[in-house]
């Protein structure tokens, strides 16, 4: 079937956040709070294993801080910790940006003047996604994407398959028709699950997961002249990430 649409995970994907960004502004947060809970590099790759920031704060509670009492309202401190965290990261973007990762710009204005249809499908909150797109993109970049899948959309966060189907679902394609990019086992499962041939740039935190079924993993997607590392799989006689190999990793058996 002919590739009619490509879809990015954000967080990892389209720019590397999470131990610049995201970390600490969760880490503003809870100081903001007044938690003692201080999320230093190492620990928060522990806790990437768990998507979805909510989630991965009821995880840091369970797994690492057997001496926190919760109080009956913890749910709502999580939730408020949450929206907290969103802001101090919009901040951070606004006061200087968290810049894409290396192709992604160059490639995106590729797929857009080829004229194939872009969507988003991430675990972190539209207003995440909607600051980094404006700020380290383009003012109107949240316009060069169809659909954003973002946040609680779906109940079940990656490594569920449930984001990737809901934003096809808005397309109205079929798998077949898609083409994912991912940078991490969670993300990769859901895609996969969802039944997309998906692209692999690893970063710091994701370097050693496995990632079984991805068509190649790289480091990143690579600009003229300076090609990606290739970890698995080949770039399609290609020096870098282009719509070419893009299309011939789609079309392979």
């Amino acid at each position: 079937m002919q590739l009619k649409a490509l879809l990015f995970d954000v967080d990892g994907t389209l720019a590397d956040t999470e131990r610049d960004g995201h970390r600490v502004a969760f880490n503003a947060a809870f100081s903001e709070y007044g938690l003692d809970w201080q999320w230093d590099v190492a620990l928060y790759g522990q806790l990437l294993a768990v998507t979805g920031g909510k989630e991965r704060m009821h995880y840091y509670v369970d797994a690492f801080r057997s001496d926190y009492v919760k109080p009956a309202d913890f749910v709502e401190l999580v939730a408020a910790l949450h929206r907290a965290k969103t802001r101090h990261y919009t901040r951070m973007l606004q006061e200087g940006g968290i810049p894409m990762r290396s192709g992604v710009v160059r490639l995106l204005k590729e797929v857009r003047d080829a004229g194939l249809r872009l969507a988003i499908a991430t675990t972190t909150t539209p207003e995440n996604v909607t600051a980094l797109l404006r700020h380290s993109l383009a003012d109107d970049a949240n316009d060069w994407f169809e659909v954003i899948a973002a946040g609680d959309i779906v109940p079940a966060k990656k490594p569920a398959a449930d984001i990737y189907l809901w934003a096809m679902q808005q397309m109205q394609l079929k798998p077949e028709a898609c083409f994912a990019f991912e940078d991490s086992e969670n993300g990769l499962r859901s895609s996969l699950g969802a039944g997309l041939k998906t692209l692999v740039t690893i970063n710091d935190y994701t370097r050693n997961q496995p990632f079984s079924g991805a068509v190649a993993v790289l480091s990143d997607l690579g600009e003229p002249g300076q090609s990606p590392l290739i970890l698995a799989g080949h770039l399609c006689g290609q020096d870098y990430v282009n719509l070419t190999a893009i299309r011939r990793w789609h079309a392979a058996d």
